[in-house]
């Protein structure tokens, strides 16, 4: 009976434990800012907002601005 007390306390303590939850939902927050971000600068800045990802894109691949 040890064993299955045992058991039963170490699969109800994996089945509370929340940290990792916590941090794939950190993630969706910053995924959805993020996305918001990236929607508001493209609808304020227009097509100099694709101009301005490409550069961005070239100085991080090349590490010389455009």
């Amino acid at each position: 009976m040890n064993i299955l007390n045992a058991t039963k306390k170490m699969i109800s303590s994996f089945a509370c434990e929340e940290d990792g939850a916590q941090i794939v939902e950190y993630g969706l927050i910053i995924a959805a800012v993020s996305l918001a971000l990236i929607g508001a600068l493209s609808a304020l800045a227009g097509a100099d907002f694709t101009t301005f990802t490409g550069n961005v894109g070239t100085w991080l691949t090349t590490g010389k601005a455009p």
